[in-house]
């Protein structure tokens, strides 16, 4: 089994900065890309950031300038570090990760269980 659990959500005021942590564990033979994606109240889920195993990056728009994605192969975690944080960011954020098992030979997506960011004052 392969679970990703994600961390580091919370309240934050607008300007302020949090940092998210989605870390994979299980039944783990090699990892691709990785992502988070947010899904606010009414709103489809959205890309926000995605990473390739060498480490190029892709950003939203709305979020370039801001938001950081980086990772640790090692490890098997994804951070996203969000800097500046608007109201408009408040959303639910999951991390996502393309997986191969152990004695598997195809690559399956998974997906965290989404932890709440909320901007506000």
């Amino acid at each position: 089994q392969v679970q990703l659990v994600e961390s580091g959500g919370g309240l934050v005021q607008p300007g302020g900065s949090l940092r998210l942590s989605c870390a994979a564990s299980g039944s783990i033979f090699s990892m691709n890309d990785m992502g988070w994606y947010r899904q606010a109240p009414g709103k489809q889920r959205e890309l926000v950031a995605a990473i390739t195993r060498d480490g190029s990056t892709n950003y939203a728009d709305a979020v370039k300038g801001r938001f950081t994605i980086s990772r640790d192969n090692a490890k098997n975690t994804v951070y996203l570090q969000m800097n500046s944080l608007k109201p408009e960011d408040t959303a639910i954020y999951y991390c996502n990760a393309r997986i191969l098992k152990r004695g598997s030979v195809k690559w399956n997506d998974y997906w965290g269980q989404g932890t709440q960011v909320t901007v506000s004052s």
